[in-house]
């Protein structure tokens, strides 16, 4: 039997990377683990207790005085460059399944309007910028336009309003203008807002310029549709995929079940915490082999909403989760991979996600606990978890295999 689990922390970092202030300065201080837990010891008068995360090795990644210095247990412990331009979810999950996001290009609309109105207009609809702004009308109802809730130049929006077309016309529109766009995401998003679009359009962060989608009241008048269209990318190249195949079930966990291709999956959508880790824990007890991917998505939301104490607590029940995997993958052949997408450091004084390493806590019952190489790309992540199910990791678009740089002493 041979059951690998790969826990993705979203949003926590452990460092910036070389390149993390190129653009905002600042975010070359990011450290989302070391920020928290400082932060979290001077408001509880405590460290976070986080014996599983100190048990598989996080404090041989991040020496910070609140985690454990050394293991017992079979750990090989390292960190990760992301491996693709910027710090998104959907590119971070896509890398560590095997995919080569290399090529995705962090891009303003500004830069590409002629182009999308070019391909809009083959298509046969009227596209014109919106008040000689960097911001397309399309049929006169439709906005394509940045998107003002991620970094500058990671994602473009299709939005419209429900009242004035489906929302297959909407994803129409962005099918459209997916081929011309060269970042990782065209989000459709249908909605009902309080009055026309245009007056909910606004200059962001890095001269990003959009639909301010939470005051236009998509969020909260209820019947919300959004499809998110990727980058293009060969899902039979992906790990889940090759899983599937080499007779091997699947389990995809909260936003992993999302935003991840596999038509052989068992999905198992989750925002909760204690969700999340039910459905990876039930998984894990099924009989066999099994790939369980999942997503801990709440770290991520505490870190938009720059809460620190919130984060703490989600990591807090996060580890517990992690303990009880930890009991259950005790046969040598199992394998545990507990990580990150990018960083969200809740005290950098911002809401997006900041540019930095990421933990890569590898736990295989009977095997030599070590130090792992830097990661290149999370990539190396899924060429390493393909290895640990018995399948060649050439099959995927891109990674390495993680190897221990030595035995611990």
């Amino acid at each position: 039997m041979s059951r690998t689990v790969i826990v993705v922390l979203d949003g926590f970092g452990v460092g910036a990377m070389p390149d993390a202030g190129a653009l905002r300065p600042g975010d070359t201080a990011a450290d989302t683990c070391g920020h928290l837990l400082d932060h979290c010891r001077r408001a509880r008068g405590r460290a976070l207790h986080l014996p599983a995360l100190s048990a598989l090795g996080l404090g041989l990644v991040h020496p910070h005085p609140d985690l454990a210095a050394r293991t017992t247990l079979p750990v090989a412990a390292g960190r990760a460059a992301l491996g693709y331009p910027g710090a998104d979810t959907y590119a971070g999950h896509q890398t560590m399944m095997g995919a080569d996001f290399r090529t995705v290009a962090v891009a303003r609309l500004a830069g590409h309007l002629d182009a999308a109105a070019a391909a809009l207009r083959a298509a046969g609809h009227e596209a014109e910028p919106l008040d000689h702004l960097p911001v397309l009308l399309v049929d006169g109802v439709v906005l394509v336009h940045d998107n003002l809730e991620a970094d500058p130049g990671i994602n473009w929006n299709v939005s419209g309003r429900l009242d004035d077309l489906p929302f297959r016309q909407i994803l129409s529109i962005a099918e459209t203008v997916r081929p011309v766009a060269p970042v990782a995401r065209v989000i459709a998003v249908g909605g009902h807002a309080d009055a026309p679009l245009a007056e909910f359009v606004r200059t962001g962060d890095g001269g990003a310029v959009g639909l301010d989608t939470p005051a236009s009241g998509f969020y909260r008048n209820g019947g919300l549709q959004v499809k998110h269209l990727g980058g293009p990318l060969d899902h039979t190249r992906q790990l889940p995929d090759l899983a599937a195949r080499a007779g091997i079930p699947v389990t995809l966990v909260g936003k992993a079940a999302d935003i991840l291709a596999c038509d052989a999956a068992v999905r198992r959508p989750a925002v909760a915490t204690a969700d999340a880790l039910a459905h990876a824990l039930d998984a894990v007890r099924a009989d066999g082999d099994a790939l369980v991917v999942a997503n801990i998505q709440e770290t991520d939301l505490a870190g938009h909403q720059q809460d620190a104490d919130r984060y703490g607590s989600v990591l807090e029940r996060t580890d517990q989760g992690l303990g009880e995997l930890l009991a259950l993958l005790g046969t040598p052949g199992d394998c545990l991979i507990v990580t990150g997408d990018h960083g969200n450091d809740p005290t950098i004084g911002h809401a997006f996600h900041t540019r930095e390493f990421v933990p890569v806590l590898m736990y295989r019952p009977g095997s030599a606990p070590g130090r792992l190489p830097d990661a290149g790309s999370l990539a190396d992540l899924g060429a390493t978890a393909a290895v640990c199910l018995g399948i060649a990791p050439d099959g995927l678009a891109h990674g390495t295999v993680l190897r221990p740089l030595r035995q611990a002493g």
